[in-house]
């Protein structure tokens, strides 16, 4: 899918690129089948707010993917998963970026029941305060979002989540950003894509008054940024000495005689394993973590 309704203030994508549109769902799982007929194991389904996602039914095709001539004439994310999940070859399903305030009950127990969906979520919050939220025009308070995290870790028992943050958007005081910091100990999130806020002409924010001044805001940014480093490197440290399935992509990039994988929680590894691995996946024991990866061992072939 593409474009976004969400009209937060900061942000200039809805002008940019217009509302959300979502291809239709048969659209969807043709091309995901023609990819796993030529050997492609991992998708991953993007859009601005890919949760959002509402794609038309084809009826003339719907018998074909076990729809009844009852059945809804729009699929939401959730049922996209489900019959994406079905395709054969396809072992992972990936999405990026979700939206908290289009996270359904339906998506949440999406990652209960269907295997093929990965230990990771990207999530962005943007902030822990809801003043900041409320300026944002973000459409939920940090304990909606908390709720979220929560019942995904209830269904999918150790799923790493990675966020979004905006630091110092004009109005954020010394206590909006500690409420930040607490939300990022609380959440333990994995990794993130954290920014100093920059105004985009055209946008409401834009027009807001932001007199914090700009070291301090880089201080903050480096704040945040070595405590979800610090969370990043005690989940490293914890995956040592468990066995992953990871889907081996290529070779190392820092080491050519070297294999490069991916686990189902997003953290790249490197192994001395043979060429023919690549394209499959395999079992790895972590045998260390490093700062921005792990390094492993082949067990199995899967």
């Amino acid at each position: 899918m593409e474009g976004c309704s969400k009209y937060c203030s900061f942000c200039v994508v809805p002008y940019t690129r217009g509302e959300e549109v979502s291809r239709p769902l048969e659209d969807v799982l043709t091309e995901v089948a023609e990819l796993a007929a030529d050997g492609v194991r991992e998708v991953t389904l993007l859009g601005q707010n890919v949760n959002a996602y509402r794609g038309r039914i084809d009826k003339s095709g719907a018998a074909t993917r076990g729809l009844g001539e009852h059945e809804p004439q729009w699929a939401d994310f959730a049922l996209l998963l489900e019959y994406v999940a079905e395709i054969p070859g396809i072992e992972r399903i990936r999405y990026t970026t979700s939206h908290p305030r289009e996270f359904t009950p339906r998506l949440i127990e999406a990652h209960r029941e269907i295997p093929e969906l990965v230990d990771h979520v990207h999530l962005p919050v943007q902030s822990g305060s809801d003043r900041v939220l409320g300026a944002m025009k973000r459409g939920y308070t940090v304990l909606e979002y908390k709720s979220i995290v929560r019942r995904l870790r209830e269904a999918r028992p150790g799923i790493s989540i990675s966020s979004d943050f905006i630091v110092g958007f004009p109005g954020e005081t010394d206590a909006d950003f500690e409420r930040t910091m607490r939300l990022v100990d609380e959440v333990g999130f994995d990794s993130s894509f954290s920014f100093v806020y920059s105004p985009r002409p055209g946008t409401p924010a834009a027009e807001l008054e932001d007199t914090t001044p700009a070291a301090v805001k880089l201080e903050r940014l480096q704040a945040l940024q070595t405590a979800v480093a610090g969370n990043a490197r005690r989940i490293g440290d914890a995956m040592v000495g468990s066995v992953q399935r990871v889907l081996i992509e290529g070779r190392s990039k820092k080491d050519a005689a070297e294999l490069s994988g991916r686990t189902g929680n997003n953290r790249v590894v490197n192994f001395a394993g043979p060429q023919r691995l690549i394209g499959t996946m395999a079992e790895v024991r972590i045998v260390a973590a490093l700062p921005h990866s792990l390094r492993g061992e082949v067990v199995t072939r899967v």
